[in-house]
């Protein structure tokens, strides 16, 4: 009979021995029930937070994962300046002209931007958490619109329920086009500079720049892309 103490210690031991995850200055509480670890808690970043999902799915006799972990803000904002953050982003962002924007406010779905277009990007935001719906005519458009909510300083999850239409097979490639195109975008970044691969949904960044605020930030970039699941970080600082 498998005990619900040894799976938690397994699964505690596990993030212990992952840095990134930071137990030591982060709060984790972890259950166990029915196969399913639960993980609740606030965690330092994005990194941090699918690193701990993958190392507690990968432990056996674990076949689900229920994910209530927090991303620690670099600010703290209300729900409705980090709504109106993400619909300006959206706005503001060339690839999204075209697109029809809405937003969830106390109940009532109110349009924010209106366009012609069966494309329609929708916000709401509850205790700091990013839910984004809608219809986008990319995975790309979908993976940069998760991007732009992330970067938003006050967001402490995004969850993106935003539909391909007509639907994409995705791939490691709609990884990278996603990576470059979010890359070209962030001002720490000189794009040219970094080149990228991506197999099984693991992203490899390699290159050479000039900081290493400019490092962590394009490694920052590809936790951030819908699906990524891990990433590995060869870029050099010259």
């Amino acid at each position: 009979m498998i005990r619900a103490e040894e799976v938690i210690g397994s699964v505690f031991a596990a993030l212990e021995r992952e840095p990134r995850v930071d137990l030591h200055s982060h709060f984790v509480e972890v259950s166990f029930l029915d196969g399913v670890v639960t993980l609740t808690g606030e965690v330092g970043g994005v990194a941090a937070k699918k690193l701990a999902l993958e190392l507690a799915a990968s432990l056996s006799p674990v076949t689900g994962i229920v994910d209530r972990l927090r991303v620690e803000p670099s600010e703290p904002m209300e729900d409705g300046t980090i709504r109106d953050h993400v619909c300006n982003a959206f706005m503001s962002e060339p690839a999204f002209e075209g697109y029809t924007v809405r937003a969830l406010v106390k109940q009532e779905i109110e349009t924010v931007r209106a366009q012609d277009s069966r494309h329609m990007l929708e916000v709401e935001v509850t205790e700091g958490v990013v839910i984004l719906n809608g219809s986008v005519q990319s995975l790309s458009h979908q993976r940069l619109a998760g991007v732009l909510a992330w970067w938003v300083p006050g967001s402490r999850d995004v969850v993106n329920g935003m539909e391909v239409s007509p639907p994409m097979e995705d791939n490691d490639f709609e990884v990278v086009d996603a990576l470059q195109l979010v890359l070209e975008k962030d001002p720490l970044v000189n794009a040219a500079q970094i080149r990228l691969g991506c197999r099984d949904l693991v992203v490899q960044l390699e290159g050479a720049v000039s900081t290493e605020s400019a490092k962590a930030a394009a490694e920052s970039d590809a936790w951030c892309i819908f699906g990524v699941n891990g990433v590995i970080n060869k870029i050099t600082v010259v």
